[in-house]
């Protein structure tokens, strides 16, 4: 009976939650792969809709979307062409949404499996108070789809795999299905495969040794079972990929090659400091976890490891176990295959179903075990104490809830400047909504040119006068726009902290808890865009004057005192020239191009210990600034040569076919080993 009334308001409860997602997906702005994606599946449409002649999706030298299936983001293109629908970003909202959806119903259900409806509702209340994933359930149609066919997948391999029955056709045709969506997605999707080999596997080993169902006919029934969905799974996974249709036994396994090492890396803040998402520390995934998931799932994982030993069967435990596997594994395999992570831990979404699933079970497990009414009732109070954090987040902070940082980090006030923010660029939707409406109230001037850090030509659509332009934000004065929308992205540290950023030209930010994630600033001049132009004609004159006035009206900036010091180094002016630069070290100081340029000029006037100084520093500021390297490895050729070759090697670890270190390399042996040196001059040669 109770059993009954719990199903009862968990599927309530369930239709509910799918209301509000598709309801909160129409305020989501568009995320920051969404336009590529969506390019991309534009490409894969015409492949198929041209019967394989347009190749566009098999080139994608930049975007490297080739060695991704995303199944999804094609199937809702599909979707956008039969339809003839045409706001295309809101329908693919409305698309995350419900996938973020069967995500949580997926792994209540699991839940349900293991302990019945009470554990299913807390799972999906534990979602619902999830401001990371409900978050990416607005827009990331490249995460969110993946953990649903990774929790399904998981889900419906046990349930086949210890199932004391002949398994149902319905689990049988769902998990071809999850194996197929895993692996259309991503090629990390080949995972699953593994998953359900290494069950079927371990179970059948385990009934041979306890002598349990010990029949030959039986395990080659299991065995052509096991090998008929994998293999139905993984075509399945290849139906709208077309660079896996080209070779579907080794282009898939390329691509799972590429996504272990992705190539695209970003500069990120982690820990205060503005690194290249390849060289983070080993434990920034576990690290980003543990500051952005709330604290009551943490709770409910503590509750599952002291009371679970009294909850399930043996066969129960050895599920949960395979489970556990399935989280954990992923993390570990990346963390010592050290791979490229960026954005937060969003490429790992996958997992977070699972552990829902497990804090859960947790939670309904201390529950079951301590009835009396003195325990129950602190224990429930304090879990709603725990819900109190990301709650009040979420809805003070709509939509923007993947901005969540729980009470280890200090919220996201804590985590300003040490982490980041709007990586995903939500906001700009915002910025770019109040432009629109300021614009209205200003006279017509005609074209108006919008800039931004960001591609928002989306946005702008409906309006001919707005013309967009990209840029990154640190050189926004080599542009030509009237307005600019800045996410919180890309920006240093530095600059946050001593609120440098957003700039003083901003007429609107949009705040979260407090914290400006998105800048709408008016340019006040663009004789900073012009004096630029008259540098580039070599004007030293014109453009010192220019930007002379500039300073006046902008003293934040600082490409402008980089650029005039330039100016003034071509006037003779040395002097005021090295002003310039350390202005703009004060407002950055770790602005490469004006540590180098110190460097040179410290060099010109033979003060190497300075230049090394100052090259070390932008080194240090960007390991992968190469041009910096031999200028470096120059000072210390004649006194140190060991020096200076450790210097272009490092360099060259990081880009092998970089010619100006290979020549500095191999100046440093002509002398004393012309051999060596002609080695790299062979090297150097085959370079195109």
């Amino acid at each position: 009976m109770i059993e009954n009334k719990q199903k009862i308001i968990f599927y309530l409860l369930a239709v509910f939650m799918l209301a509000a997602m598709l309801l909160i997906s129409r305020d989501a702005g568009i995320s920051g792969d969404e336009e590529v994606h969506y390019k991309h599946s534009e490409m894969v449409y015409k492949y198929f809709s041209t019967l394989g002649k347009d190749q566009s999706s098999l080139n994608t030298p930049k975007t490297h979307l080739k060695y991704y299936g995303q199944t999804f983001d094609n199937l809702g293109t599909g979707l956008i062409h039969l339809f003839g629908i045409r706001d295309i970003y809101a329908f693919r909202h409305l698309m995350c949404s419900f996938a973020g959806w069967l995500t949580i119903v997926v792994t209540a259900l699991f839940a349900a499996y293991f302990s019945g409806f009470g554990a299913a509702i807390l799972v999906l209340i534990l979602f619902a108070v999830s401001p990371g994933f409900m978050g990416h359930a607005q827009n990331n149609l490249k995460d969110i789809p993946f953990a649903l066919a990774y929790i399904s997948s998981v889900y419906f391999s046990l349930k086949l795999v210890f199932s004391e029955t002949k398994p149902s056709r319905q689990t049988i045709i769902l998990l071809i299905l999850s194996i197929g969506l895993s692996i259309g997605i991503r090629a990390g999707g080949l995972l699953v495969l593994f998953y359900l080999g290494f069950f079927m596997l371990l179970k059948i080993g385990s009934d041979w040794f306890t002598n349990k169902k010990r029949h030959d006919q039986l395990l080659k029934k299991r065995l052509i079972l096991l090998v008929g969905i994998s293999l139905a799974g993984y075509l399945a996974g290849l139906i709208s990929w077309p660079y896996a249709l080209q070779n579907p036994v080794i282009n898939p396994w390329k691509s799972y090659q590429v996504m272990i090492h992705f190539p695209t890396t970003v500069r990120q803040i982690f820990e205060g400091q503005f690194n290249w998402s390849d060289f983070h520390p080993w434990y920034y995934l576990p690290k980003y976890m543990a500051i952005t998931i709330p604290i009551v799932v943490f709770s409910g994982i503590v509750a599952f490891l002291l009371n679970s030993n009294k909850k399930y069967n043996a066969t129960q435990k050895v599920q949960l176990l395979l489970l556990a596997f399935t989280i954990l594994f992923p993390i570990v395999y990346v963390i010592l295959k050290n791979s490229n992570l960026y954005g937060s831990w969003r490429h790992f979404l996958f997992i977070y179903p699972g552990i829902i699933l497990i804090s859960a079970l947790g939670i309904h497990a201390f529950f079951a075990r301590f009835t009396q009414q003195l325990i129950r009732i602190p224990a429930i109070l304090l879990l709603l104490a725990l819900t109190i954090h990301p709650v009040r987040f979420m809805a003070s902070n709509h939509p923007y809830y993947y901005l969540y940082y729980n009470q280890i980090a200090g919220g996201l006030k804590g985590a300003y400047g040490n982490y980041e923010t709007d990586y995903y660029y939500h906001s700009m939707r915002d910025g770019a909504e109040w432009l629109l409406e300021y614009l209205k109230n200003k006279p017509d001037t005609g074209k108006t040119i919008v800039g931004g850090n960001f591609p928002i030509q989306w946005s702008f659509r409906k309006d001919p006068a707005v013309e967009f332009v990209y840029f990154p934000y640190q050189r926004r004065s080599e542009y030509n726009w009237d307005y600019a929308i800045i996410a919180n992205s890309y920006i240093p540290p530095f600059q946050l902290k001593n609120h440098i950023w957003p700039p003083k030209n901003t007429i609107h930010t949009v705040f979260v808890d407090g914290i400006p994630i998105c800048a709408v600033v008016e340019r006040v001049t663009k004789d900073d865009f012009r004096g630029i132009q008259e540098l580039k004609n070599g004007d030293h004159i014109k453009s010192a004057l220019l930007f002379q006035k500039v300073i006046e009206l902008d003293q934040q900036n600082e490409l402008i005192c980089y650029k005039f010091a330039e100016s003034l180094i071509g006037l003779g002016d040395e002097e005021r020239a090295r002003q310039m630069l350390k202005r703009s070290l004060e407002i950055n100081p770790d602005y490469e191009q004006a540590l180098i340029l110190m460097g040179d000029l410290a060099i010109k006037n033979k003060n190497l210990g300075d230049a090394a100084n100052y090259y070390q520093k932008a080194i240090q500021a960007n390991r992968k600034y190469f041009s910096v390297y031999p200028k470096l490895a120059g000072i210390w050729a004649e006194s140190n040569v060991e020096k200076a070759r450790e210097v272009l090697q490092d360099c060259l670890n990081l880009n092998p076919r970089y010619k100006p270190a290979l020549e500095a390399l191999a100046e440093t042996y002509r002398k004393t080993d012309p051999e060596t040196a002609a080695k790299y001059d062979k090297m150097i040669n085959k370079l195109k």
